[in-house]
């Protein structure tokens, strides 16, 4: 006899549908074999799901069984994949009925006992369960608020194999996961941190707000203990607040990592991730032998930083390039090929020296120029190229340290950045660009009208101070959000004044 019992497996951050197809022989030695491309963990399953089946009060079939995980041209990876199987051979002994099931997935890990263990990915599943044309999820109930967050999908859970089983054979009744997405996406969408908790650093945090309002990368400099990573890790909370796409879609990536916070099923505050500077690019990118998401996806819809940013290895920060542009990566395997989403800023931070303290007034620099140099060329060209804003982040005055006074709230800096942002959605949405950073360089002359005291200041800039070609561009589209902030059509002088204070790294600005 043969039966079929639905489940669903994920490549990338997609999931499609499995088939768990079981095929017992009659007259032939006992055997149980898997077939289907499955990982190791996969044919490994054997002795848990036979372990799983007996502790839990039924017969396992002394026969030849075959399990065949449909379709068998894609790799099966991961534990989830026991409750499926274990659930169609008990259907081939008439245990259940698996006709009255078509409709449903199942997923889950079981144990030796008949327990049924949490899995990854189970957002993403649920997510996918409209497009294979299925309405109910039989899943861990650790994993139930989880898939419940989507709607239009009845989310089952169950905590053990015996459980599932009377469940489907309607001995016992299982309430449909509820859970409150409006609710969860209002309570969790608030911020433990505030850029009213900042003292001073007025000029950085305006240059923040520039940078989140029009989507431009980030680099910060300045010497030890001067604050840059407490700024970087509040640019978050100025940005736009997530949608509920957005918001699904990053906890669907969480989810696929085994990452999501405890008792925190819906991420709605947009990540920053902040891997340190010994991550291999594999790492950073994601893939590996059993391939997941890199800290760049996991920065989707968010912010990766990138702290001590010379120290990291020169091939890892070479391989951001392409999906700084792309807005996605991908992982090339043999079988196939996997896209992550990874649409994030980038803001790094990096001392001005090796030891640290060659703009700090109060500390003496030994380093010599070619050693300054030496540090400053171990980013390359290219990479800068894509890092619009750079900043300098001077020591701390005693009378900010000392200030009582709060400064600005990200809530009121937010709403400039919502203003900017809308302005630059009317003007090239059609054309799929959202913000400024992301203008073409024939985009610019439509999009980046100057007054004739802009355009005479630039030409200065040009001429006198050395900007090169490359950061040309690169002002032009940073003064064309500084216009947005204050809400006008053309560039003014003071906006290309205030865009070339924020290329301190120029080499002709810098030393």
């Amino acid at each position: 006899m043969i039966s079929k019992i639905y489940s669903s497996c994920l490549l990338g951050v997609d999931a499609y549908e499995v088939t768990a197809e079981v095929d017992i022989g009659s007259g032939s030695l006992p055997g149980f074999n898997v077939v289907g491309l499955p990982d190791t963990s996969i044919k490994e399953s054997r002795d848990r799901i036979k372990s799983a089946i007996k502790n839990s009060g039924f017969s396992f079939p002394s026969k030849k069984i075959i399990v065949n995980l449909a379709p068998a041209d894609i790799k099966k990876e991961g534990a989830l994949f026991d409750l499926p199987i274990a659930l169609s051979i008990l259907s081939t002994e008439n245990v259940i009925d698996f006709t009255a099931v078509r409709d449903h997935i199942f997923c889950g890990e079981l144990s030796l006992d008949g327990r049924v263990k949490p899995i990854n990915g189970a957002l993403p599943i649920a997510m996918a369960m409209k497009k294979m044309g299925k309405r109910a999820f039989v899943l861990p109930k650790e994993n139930s608020k989880e898939a419940a967050t989507v709607e239009g999908v009845e989310v089952y859970p169950v905590s053990t194999l015996k459980e599932a089983v009377n469940f489907l054979n309607k001995k016992i009744s299982i309430e449909a996961e509820r859970f409150n997405v409006e609710s969860a996406f209002k309570r969790n969408s608030k911020y433990k941190i505030d850029f009213s908790d900042v003292k001073g650093q007025e000029h950085v945090k305006r240059g923040l707000e520039v940078a989140a309002a029009g989507g431009h990368n980030v680099l910060l400099i300045g010497p030890p203990g001067s604050g840059k990573s407490m700024l970087a890790k509040r640019l978050t909370t100025i940005l736009s607040e997530m949608t509920r796409d957005e918001a699904l879609e990053t906890s669907g990536i969480h989810s696929i990592a085994g990452i999501l916070p405890p008792n925190k099923f819906l991420i709605a505050t947009r990540p920053f991730r902040s891997p340190h500077h010994t991550i291999s690019d594999a790492a950073l990118l994601g893939g590996g032998a059993n391939p997941m998401p890199g800290e760049i996806s996991l920065a989707h819809n968010g912010v990766l930083f990138l702290d001590e940013l010379p120290e990291f290895k020169r091939n890892v920060l070479e391989v951001l390039r392409q999906p700084m542009e792309d807005g996605a990566v991908t992982v090339a395997r043999v079988a196939n090929t996997l896209t992550y989403p990874a649409k994030f800023m980038l803001v790094a931070a990096m001392n001005p020296c090796p030891c640290g303290y060659f703009t700090d007034p109060k500390r003496e620099c030994h380093c010599t120029p070619f050693q300054i140099q030496s540090y400053l060329s171990k980013i390359s060209g290219p990479l800068l190229d894509r890092i619009d804003i750079h900043l300098e982040v001077p020591r701390l005055k005693y009378e900010h340290l000392t200030d009582k006074r709060r400064g600005e709230a990200s809530e009121e800096i937010r709403k400039r950045v919502d203003r900017a942002r809308d302005n630059q959605g009317k003007r090239r949405r059609e054309e799929g660009v959202l913000f400024n950073a992301h203008l073409e360089s024939r985009e610019l002359e439509q999009c980046c009208v100057l007054d004739k005291e802009a355009g005479e200041l630039l030409k200065l800039a040009i001429l006198e101070l050395g900007i090169s070609a490359r950061a040309y561009d690169k002002i032009l589209k940073v003064s064309r959000t500084i216009a947005d902030l204050d809400g006008k059509e053309t560039i003014e002088a003071h906006h290309i004044s205030e865009a070339i204070s924020y290329r301190s790294l120029d080499r002709n600005l810098w030393g």
